[in-house]
């Protein structure tokens, strides 16, 4: 998320080449001309004052806010007032946005310091602490004498720097007027002043140091550095003593409210730099003025303030240009940015009058100054886990837009689905105008859940080609209900109220556009009719094409949208717009619903005629080609941040799915786990058969095999997209061999069916995927089918005969690769899975096989428990076992029950908490099941399957022949009874996700005998945890002492910590190393809260469970 050329607080810079900032920026100073005379014992009383109140600031960033994003660090500051508790640093350590700080003195002393003032431009700003809570430390503030600065003045540079608690780095002011350095031109940046510069080197960390000469005085404050050179840029202290000042009036000593202080800011959004009298010569500059503002400039002026830029809808927008050189503002010769600044402060809300030469004809210019402060903003909306603000002076001076526009700082979830990036300005919604934040909160507060609307927004990087893209109101309740943040300096918090009360999810056939209710339709889904109607029932628009709907840009990817544009069927779109726009005409003089909904179902029926028509005519197409492509669906699969559990390693999945059940109350597809992998998904299907996006549920995620079965409303696609829509017929027997001719059948990016023929080279070869860095689901105990050849690592479908009945899904896998010492890397590849799996488990639910219920559009529906053997296992060769020592007989019986795989099981480990743990160890043979010869994973599969089969009072035992250490034995082996559901429960506490450990965590073979409910999926940037280092992959197994040994446990305990309260979290890493951490729970930013899995209404429902506002209530 951060730019190279950007050190951020607390990091160590790596790059030689680029501008490093230890958390911000540098400025000048002032020349006394003083002679540096100064001794080792000066410098040792001073460095004896100065240390003691020099402290480590331990910032967090809880939400992203203007040029700042969410995330922890580390700074240093410095007292600068004792008596009323006031300590100098950074601006972007201060932050524009949300911060919770504590600083830490030299004797390891920390307390809580809040912010009370941030320049808007310049990098500077202060915290407050109560000074009474130092009781072991003697120390005096540290004076600031901007004044002293000079070039040539020997300094050094105290403070926490690259992490150390002190450090102190000498150097000498080689330059005072050195420009404002640049780090990045999408974030944060000084202008308008000087900066000093010296050979410090340093580093991320000392942002905020002082800067102090032989006496102890502070002659400059630190903000960045140049690696390259390993030169560090300082700050100049005029407007912050200045600054200083304000607060420091009518106050003589620390209060806890700390009155608000009104620092008065003036601007004329304007961007100066000083450039030298040669170069404003070869701007126009006369010579007559030149040697006028030599005479009346300080002696040793070089140059003088020029133009450099102004910002659109500021106060000199169209009245000041580039190049254009000032020569007096209000009668004064004025060549420095001090005077400048000067002169702008003290006349806000006033007129002011600028001479300036442009070309070397003199122009004089009033203009009247702007509150800084006005531009500034203290405010946001957090909507899906977005923040969004009015566009600050910042961000408008570098994006070179008008202040005020609505600015997306983080997109969150919402805006990412739609393909809106972080620093986009939000132009429209749903048809409305919006140029303020007020706009954009009126817009949505009108939208209920699950709404689709069109957005457009234009990016800096591409400021002249607005985007549209549709934006899909969260149905599931990931997030909590939209926020308004509000700076409140008095308190040093940001207070949040509701920006409005979401309207409830839409009738299930307006989930997808404004369009007329079915009577007596409780589908989740928008209906055929409905979806070509598009009628917005509050401005009466006309009518809107379907197929539109496919083709328009919904901000996946350029590629996607390019890739849709090319559809076969675009020209025939284009003839039903026409038809659509004369039939729109027609039907505002109808009153007769009737005649509409008539005229709908006709222009319906061309849509599909032509587009099927299209599809059916294409070139040197197979038979099972034609047969598959009506029962294709591609996904698009979006996982919430907030909710991305079980090691899940993207957020946003693509893949082709098949249709296995189509009828009038519910539509089955099923796709491979590495498109759908989380039940906590938003998921749009797009059909081959027919032009229309609908959503999906997650109805089935096998725990073993990688599938996973999706629902979907048959109703959404009207009458004639239902009948154009078919399922698949499945071929589960007989399997697949080496040498069967199979039709590889897919979909393109752009819907277009793709086929092949193929020869089958191993149909049952066994998948071995290592476990990942962090556990996540990787297929296991699955015979897969290779062929010959395919069309690459990234193209999905099925496998068929020539009758098109599908034999296998062609699904994708995922894995992760490492090189030597290189870090792992993603991987995918294409494997075939027989279809016999899936033909059970989509039997079991049509059948109604018992089982929990789970509510498929508005009807309840048993979904199959799998009865399930939680070993992992792999198979090794008969000459190998016979190595080990396996017995002739049993080499015989094994080839004899399998001739083709000639293979035995054996034991790679069991799932920790499994039933069968303690019975298998690794390595064992597994010979037979019941006495019958077992040679591959279905033989298991069915074994457990009888077993769920048995009408009998079965207690779950397989009755196994093992072959372990030169031994056969029989045991009696557990099995265990799962779900499909996936993980269907989450706790946020402190920005950590914790969750029950999932199949993948369980299958490295270690759980902790403390306790293993509560394992740490997650944790999110800018919270406690992150300010921490309370980090993922590992379990928490006590809270202040007290055991936490399921989620239940561990809420109840949390439930009595109070905020602020510093948390004891003892914890069990991966390889069971016990861990210690103290974590401070912030209640204010981050409240406790959970996410269920309602099986009654099929939504997710977040409830908070601690805040600083209530205890335990549900969101609403």
């Amino acid at each position: 998320m951060s730019d190279p050329s950007f050190v951020p607080v607390g990091s160590d810079p790596s790059s030689a080449s680029v501008m490093e900032v230890d958390g911000g920026p540098p400025i000048p100073a002032s020349s006394d001309g003083v002679e540096n005379l100064a001794t080792a014992e000066d410098w040792r009383r001073a460095l004896g004052k100065v240390v003691p109140a020099v402290v480590v600031l331990r910032t967090t960033a809880p939400r992203s806010f203007d040029t700042e994003p969410a995330g922890a660090g580390h700074a240093t500051g410095f007292v600068v007032d004792k008596r009323r508790g006031i300590i100098l640093t950074n601006r972007h350590v201060v932050k524009a946005g949300p911060v919770v700080a504590e600083a830490m003195f030299v004797n390891r002393e920390e307390i809580p310091v809040l912010p009370i003032y941030r320049d808007p431009v310049h990098d500077f700003g202060f915290f407050r602490y109560d000074p009474s809570a130092i009781q072991f430390l003697e120390y005096e503030e540290i004076t600031l004498a901007p004044e002293a600065a000079c070039v040539g003045l020997e300094i050094r540079v105290v403070g926490n720097d690259s992490g150390e608690k002190v450090s102190i780095l000498a150097g000498t002011l080689a330059r005072l007027d050195r420009e404002a350095p640049h780090y990045r031109k999408d974030g944060y940046n000084d202008f308008n002043t000087f900066y000093m510069q010296a050979a410090s080197g340093t580093k991320g960390g000392s942002s905020g140091s002082p800067v102090i000469d032989s006496q102890g005085r502070a002659v400059a404050l630190n903000a960045g550095s140049k690696s390259a050179s390993a030169s560090a840029y300082f700050l100049p202290l005029e407007r912050v003593v200045r600054a200083l000042k304000y607060l420091q009036e009518g106050k003589t000593s620390y209060t806890a409210l700390w009155e608000t202080v009104s620092i008065p800011r003036g601007t004329l959004q304007v961007t100066f730099l000083h450039k030298g009298f040669d170069e404003t010569r070869r701007l126009g500059l006369r010579n007559e003025t030149e040697q006028m503002v030599r005479r009346a400039s300080p002696t040793g002026e070089t140059g003088m303030l020029v133009v450099d830029g102004t910002v659109p809808g500021g106060p000199a927008h169209n009245h000041l240009e580039p190049g254009d050189v000032l020569i007096r503002l209000n009668g004064e010769v004025t060549t420095q940015f001090l005077s400048l600044e000067s002169v702008l402060d003290d006349s806000v809300g006033q007129e002011i009058e600028l001479l300036i030469e442009r070309g070397g004809i003199p122009v004089t210019i009033n203009l009247t100054v702007q509150d800084l402060h006005s531009i500034t903003p203290d405010h946001f909306l957090e909507v899906s886990g977005g923040v969004i603000h009015p566009l600050s002076y910042q961000q408008a001076r570098n994006f070179r837009f008008q202040c005020g526009l609505v600015y997306i700082a983080e997109p969150g979830y919402m805006l990412f689905r739609a393909g809106v990036p972080r620093h986009a300005l939000i132009k429209k919604l749903a048809g409305e105008e919006i140029s303020r934040l007020d706009d954009l909160i009126a817009v949505l507060s009108k939208l209920s859940r699950g709404s689709r609307v069109p957005l457009e927004y234009i990016g800096y990087m591409d400021r002249y080609r607005p985007k549209s893209v549709l934006l899909t109101v969260d149905r599931h309740e990931w997030y909590a209900p939209p926020l308004i943040y509000t700076r409140e300096d008095s308190t040093g918090l940001w207070t949040m109220k509701s920006a409005f009360q979401p309207l409830p999810p839409l009738s299930q056939s307006r989930v997808l556009h404004h369009g007329e209710l079915a009577p007596g339709n409780q589908s989740p889904l928008l209906t055929g009719e409905a979806m070509l109607e598009n009628l917005d029932l509050e401005r009466g628009q006309e009518l809107i094409d379907a197929v539109a709907n496919l083709e328009t840009n919904d901000g996946i990817s350029s590629e996607v949208s390019q890739a849709r544009d090319e559809l076969d069927a675009g020209k025939k779109k284009r003839r039903v717009e026409e038809e659509l726009d004369g039939m729109a005409a027609d039907c505002s003089l109808l009153d007769n619903s009737e005649t509409l909904l008539k005229d709908k179902r006709d222009v319906e029926a061309a849509v599909v005629t032509d587009y099927v028509g299209a599809t059916t005519l294409a070139a040197n197409a197979s038979l099972a080609e034609h047969v598959i492509e009506p029962t294709l669906v591609m996904f698009e699969v979006h996982i919430p941040p907030a909710c991305i559990v079980d090691g899940a390693h993207s957020q946003h999945y693509f893949g082709t799915g098949v249709i296995v059940h189509h009828s009038k109350d519910m539509g089955l597809v099923a796709v491979d786990k590495n498109t759908v992998a989380l039940s906590m998904s938003d998921i749009m299907l797009s059909f081959a058969a027919f032009p229309i996006e609908i959503p999906g549920e997650v109805v089935f995620l096998h725990p073993v095999h990688n599938f996973a079965l999706v629902s979907y409303d048959p109703s959404a696609l009207g009458s004639v997209g239902a009948a154009a829509v078919r399922a698949a017929e499945l071929l589960p027997e007989p399997p697949l061999h080496r040498g069967d001719s199979v039709y590889l059948v897919g979909l393109s990016r752009s819907l277009q069916a793709t086929s092949r023929k193929s020869i089958v080279t191993n149909p049952c070869a066994a998948i071995n995927i290592v476990s990942a860095d962090c556990p996540r689901y990787r297929a296991m105990n699955m015979e897969v089918i290779e062929l010959d050849t395919d069309f690459g690592g990234t193209f999905s479908g099925v496998l068929s005969d020539e009758q098109g009945r599908v034999q296998a899904i062609w699904a994708s896998f995922s894995t992760q690769l490492k090189f030597g010492y290189s870090t792992p890397e993603d991987h995918q590849f294409i494997r075939g899975i027989p279809v016999y799996t899936i033909s059970e488990v989509v039997n079991k639910i049509i059948s109604g096989t018992k089982g929990p219920p789970l509510l498929i559009n508005g009807i309840k529906r048993p979904i199959p428990l799998l009865r399930i053997l939680e070993v992992e296992l792999y198979p090794t060769l008969l000459s190998k076992a016979r190595s080990f020592g396996l017995s002739d007989d049993w080499v015989q019986a094994l080839v004899k029950k399998d001739p083709l795989r000639r293979q035995v099981l054996r034991v790679k480990g069991c799932l920790a908490g499994s039933k069968a743990e303690k019975k298998l160890e690794q390595g064992d043979m597994i010979l037979a099941i019941n006495k019958e010869p077992v040679t591959c994973f279905r033989d298991v599969e069915d074994a457990c399957q009888a077993l769920a089969n048995c009408d009998d009072d079965s207690d779950g035992n397989l009755s196994m022949t093992i072959f372990r250490q030169g031994q056969e034995l029989d045991v009696l082996v557990g099995t265990d009874v799962r779900d499909g559901n996936g993980t269907t429960r989450v706790v946020n506490w402190c920005g950590c996700l914790l969750q029950d450990p999932h199949p993948a965590v369980r299958a490295l073979g270690f759980l902790p005998k403390e306790g293993h409910g509560v394992y740490l999926a997650r944790w999110c940037n800018g919270s406690p945890v992150h300010r921490y280092g309370l980090y993922a992959l590992q379990w928490i197994v006590e809270v202040n002492g007290k055991p936490t040994p399921n989620l239940d446990a561990f809420v109840s305990v949390t439930k009595e910590l109070e905020h602020g309260e510093h948390v004891r979290v003892r914890t069990i890493l991966m390889h069971g190393k016990p861990r210690v951490t103290t974590v401070k729970q912030d209640l204010h930013y981050w409240p406790t809260w959970e996410l269920r899995f309602d099986p009654e209404t099929a939504t997710w429902r977040r409830r908070i469970i601690k805040s600083l506002s209530q205890d335990s209530s549900a969101e609403s």
